[in-house]
Formats: C-alpha cells, structure tokens, sequence
C-alpha cells in the first residue's frame, strides 16, 4: 500500500455473502499487523454487520444496503459523501463488480485496490491482475492487503469471532431456553442452492438420534429455513427447537452456546468455526479444499461412495440424482457429531 496514505483508516468492502464476509475477517487480522496504527472499517449489509460487533481489529462497519441488480446512482453517491467523512487513505475492494468500485472513486479515496475485472479503470488506481490464478477466495481477498507481486503466505490467518459468554447466556434466558445437562447440537440446514443442501429428512433423522440420545437441537437460519426447521422439529421432539430468524445475531449467540454445529456449505459453517464451536461440515457439490473455513472443522463429512461428476460448484444438480449428498446417511454424520462431543479424532 501507498506509504502516502501514512495512518489514515482502511475501508475494506468484501463479499457480502455471510461466509465470505467472515472469511475476510483474515485480511482484517493481516492489515492489523501490518499497519497497527491505522483503523480498519468495514462496509456491510444490514444482514452481515452483527457479525462486525465480534470481529477484534474491525473499528466499525459502515451499512449500506446498496440494489443488487440495478446501478443506483444516487445511493452509491450518497454512500460516497459518507465516506468521504472518514477520510480514508485506502480502500480494498474486494468484489470484482463496476459498482463495487464506483462509491470509493466518488468519495476520492487516494489508493483503491482491487483485480481487473468489468472495465474498471480509473475507478480503481491500483489495478491488480492474475485473480484467475487464485482458486481459492481467501487468496484473491488476501493479495489484496498484500504489495504488488508480493508470495502468499503459507497459512493466513484465520477468522475469529470473539463472543462474549454473557451476552450469550442473555440470550438464552431471552429464549426460554434451558440451562440443563444436555449437549446442544445446532443444525444449519440451508444453502444457497439447493444442491449445497443435505436432505431435509436426513437433518430430521439425525434430530431423532440425537434427542433420543439426550442431547437437543437447535435449528438456525433465515426465514426461508423455517419449514425445514418444522420438519426437523417434528422429528426431534419436544427437544428439538426452531431458532430460524432474520437476525443473523440470534444464530451467533446460539453458535456460542452450542456444544457441537452440523452445517451444510453455507454462511453458518464459517461463523460456527469461526466462533470455535466444534463444527461438522457436510459437502456434497463443492470442494472442501476450495470453499471450507480456514478454521479446523471437527470433521468435514463427503460421500464415501465413487460419483464421478462431484465437484461440480454448481447450485443445482444439473444431473438430478443429487448423489452426493444423498449418499450420506445419517449414521455417517452422527458418527461425526459423536466424536466432535467426545473429543474423539475426527473420521475422514
């Protein structure tokens, strides 16, 4: 970065779906080190900034909730003369989208860096090329807090979500949930796309194992999981219960609660292993190499059987079998979740 910029705040705009933005939490903690004097914020959406208040190194998240499909001129200049207010000297851009770049170039940040991508010069001044070379998402959001040409490290840093016990023990009694022996087991069935999803009766079959065992269930997500939360609730019992909401806050403070995660490839995964909770990662289209947390999972779940077409990244199975996830009973997951409560080695 421009030594010009001298201690003047860091804007970093990462992806905002919910496991990339925690992913970035590792260009957050590799900025801190290198540049210890100057304040990091972070822009967000009204979904993703609860997860701000647990980021250490993060001075504060900056909300806007800019329209997806349609350019908004007058939204990104507002958002523009915000930023311009905060005086900052860089700004990572971290998307490789037109308008991602555009608020930063009307706030007349001094060093804009991102990769080439949409014909965005002169939006950005600090034009970086070879993102195709990088297949993982942490290593196209980290190149970018690092001088140009610079090697990737080995191993970056990875996110952390500090959540503080007794925030989370309010939030307990908020719920009217109980404070008792049993093991919590929190699901995480949704996915952006449904071939990211493990079968809805497969999360209900494992719920009845599980409360029959003495532990309880807790279902996070949006909204949009709540039919399936109805489903696994039905199937778990009066032990089994629907946390689904809007707020992502709720699912954080649960996280930190939970003895143990089972989560599909989807935003939860990240911040369940983030948080330190012991996490059970079910993949079935994508790789686990290429999109799993930086943190350790307890274990990372995949059929055992031989399906040639996986992995696939695709959101829908365009081969409609959907084998690779099918073809993981819930015995196999169980076994997974058993040993992440027992302290056991975790099965391959």
């Amino acid at each position: 970065m421009n030594s010009d910029s001298n201690d003047r705040p860091i804007l970093l705009i990462p992806y905002m779906w919910i496991g990339d933005f925690v992913r970035c939490h590792s260009v957050v903690r590799l900025l801190r080190e290198r540049y210890p004097t100057r304040p990091i914020d972070v822009l967000t959406t009204t979904l993703c900034a609860p997860l701000l208040d647990y980021m250490p190194g993060v001075r504060q998240g900056i909300v806007a909730d800019l329209p997806r499909k349609r350019l908004a001129y007058a939204a990104h200049r507002a958002l523009a003369e915000r930023l311009r207010a905060e005086n900052y000297g860089t700004a990572l851009v971290m998307p490789r989208t037109w308008k991602s770049a555009l608020a930063p170039f009307l706030a007349g940040i001094q060093e804009r860096s991102g990769f080439v991508g949409e014909a965005r010069w002169g939006l950005l001044n600090d034009a970086r090329w070879g993102e195709q070379k990088l297949p993982r998402m942490i290593d196209r959001c980290g190149a970018l807090a690092l001088p140009r040409g610079a090697a990737l490290p080995a191993d970056w840093p990875v996110p952390q979500l500090e959540v503080p016990l007794g925030e989370a023990e309010q939030w307990r009694a908020r719920h009217g949930l109980p404070r008792d022996s049993r093991p919590v087991v929190a699901f995480a069935p949704g996915a952006v796309g449904p071939s990211k999803r493990w079968p809805v009766a497969y999360f209900a079959e494992l719920a009845r194992q599980l409360t029959e065992q003495g532990m309880s269930v807790w279902v996070l997500g949006s909204p949009d999981e709540s039919p399936l939360a109805a489903e696994i609730g039905q199937a778990g019992g009066a032990n089994a219960r629907d946390l689904t909401s809007p707020d992502l806050r709720n699912a954080i403070l649960a996280l930190r609660l939970a003895s143990a995660a089972v989560s599909n490839d989807s935003g939860l995964v990240h911040v369940a292993a983030a948080i330190g909770t012991p996490t059970v990662g079910i993949f079935g289209p994508t790789s686990p190499w290429h999109w799993a947390p930086l943190n350790p999972l307890a274990a990372t779940v995949e059929t055992l059987t031989d399906v040639p077409c996986r992995p696939c990244h695709k959101p829908v199975c365009r081969l409609v079998h959907h084998r690779c996830m099918r073809d993981i009973p819930s015995d196999q997951v169980l076994t997974a979740v058993r040993r992440a409560l027992g302290g056991m080695p975790a099965p391959a």
